[in-house]
This record gives structure tokens, sequence and C-alpha cells, in this order.
């Protein structure tokens, strides 16, 4: 839980709490010391290294809480943004509102269903090709799961009909595909693939280059299993 971690620990700064501050430090340090290599000043090894007294440690010291300065506002912003974009990578990698309340520090999964509305797929879509069907089949799930597992059961049933289903995918709500599978038929089960890259993402469903992709998708899995795509 956050409350136990290295930010809230109400007896005193930890070990990674320093080590992580002095990190922050550094890095405000290598960008004065930047700043002063383009203006033709030599960098310093520490802010302290000067004779506290000196013109030069005058300059190096202003110098140095511009950039302090800079860095405390802009961190804000874009620490939001990191924190933003690792919620939607857990989000699409299967993580419930649940799951993302309790590890960022959030009482209940509605607070962070509003702070991060697109970070869980709400509409999960399963496609699935099918013997002697010209396109895809959609289905839409509020559950990663739920769909995946509808797509592996669909291929399995597929197998026992002439015209049942032989490959499903699953894309989030980027449109993009994060589960492929296809019955194999030397082995008679269900096999997992990764598509290649440029099957991973789905086209809108009413743009002209959805059924391309579908063509595409559907000529990939016809070469993995060996079948000819008339």
């Amino acid at each position: 839980m956050a409350s136990d971690d290295m930010w809230n620990d109400a007896e005193g700064a930890s070990e990674e709490r320093v080590a992580f501050r002095a990190q922050l430090r550094d890095l405000v340090l290598t960008e004065t010391n930047r700043r002063r290599q383009k203006a033709g000043l030599a960098p310093v090894a520490s802010p302290n290294t000067l004779n506290p007294t000196s013109p030069a440690a005058k300059e190096l010291h202003l110098q140095h809480l511009a950039v302090a300065i800079e860095a405390a506002a802009a961190f804000g912003p874009m620490l939001t943004e990191l924190v933003d974009g690792i919620a939607e990578r857990a989000g699409r990698a299967g993580a419930s509102y649940p799951e993302l309340a309790e590890a960022a520090g959030l009482h209940t999964r509605q607070a962070a269903r509003q702070r991060w509305p697109k970070a869980v797929g709400a509409g999960w879509r399963l496609y699935t090709l099918r013997h002697g069907h010209d396109g895809a089949e959609v289905a839409r799930f509020r559950s990663r799961e739920k769909a995946m597992n509808r797509g592996r059961y669909a291929l399995l049933q597929g197998q026992m009909n002439t015209s049942g289903d032989y490959a499903a995918a699953v894309a989030d709500n980027f449109n993009d595909v994060i589960w492929a599978c296809h019955f194999d038929p030397t082995t008679y089960d269900v096999t997992e693939t990764a598509l290649p890259d440029d099957l991973t993402t789905v086209p809108a469903q009413d743009s002209d280059q959805h059924a391309a992709w579908v063509n595409a998708w559907t000529a990939h899995v016809h070469r993995a299993t060996g079948q000819s795509h008339t």
C-alpha cells in the first residue's frame, strides 16, 4: 500500500527516499553544468566546491537556483503525465480499477476511474474468423479475461464444426491487439500467437482500412496454419 512506502515514512526519511532525493539533486546539478558549459564556464563536481563567499560561487548558486526553480515547476506536470501513462499501461495489461486504486493509495475504485477514465478497457473487442465467412465477427466485453476466454472457447467449439471459428484476437480501447490465437489443425488445440507489427492495431470498423486488416489477418493465420487462402 502507498501508505507504507518510502514517501510516507512517519519515522523519517528512509534510505530509499534519501537516495532518491540525492538523484534529484544530481540531475539538477547535471543540468546546471550543461548550461555552464554552454556558456563557456567550467563544470563543478558539487555546488559547495567553490569559496562560499566568492563571486564565482555566487554565480554558480544563482545558476543552480534557476535550474532548481525550473525543475520544481516542471516536475509536477511531468510526474503527473508519468503517473497517468503508467496507470494506462497497467490497465492495458489487465489491471482493474480496484487494483489501480490500491496501487495508487486511493480509497475507492470510483476515485481511480475518475482519475483514469480510459485506463481500463470498458469495451474489449473480440474479433473472430469463421470458416466460410467473409470479414470478422465482433463481440464486446467489459472484461479482458472474458473476451480472451470466449475467444478460446469459440475456437475449441469451432474445431468440431467445418463452419466454426478458427482464429481470434482481442483489442483494447486503444485499438491495439493485446492477445491473438488460432486453432492449430495439427495439434487440435488453440495456439496463442503474436501478430506481426502491421496487424497489431485494428482500424476502426467503419473505416476503409478495416476490411484490409481483416484480410491481412486472415492471410497471416492461413500461412501460420498451413491452410490455403482464397
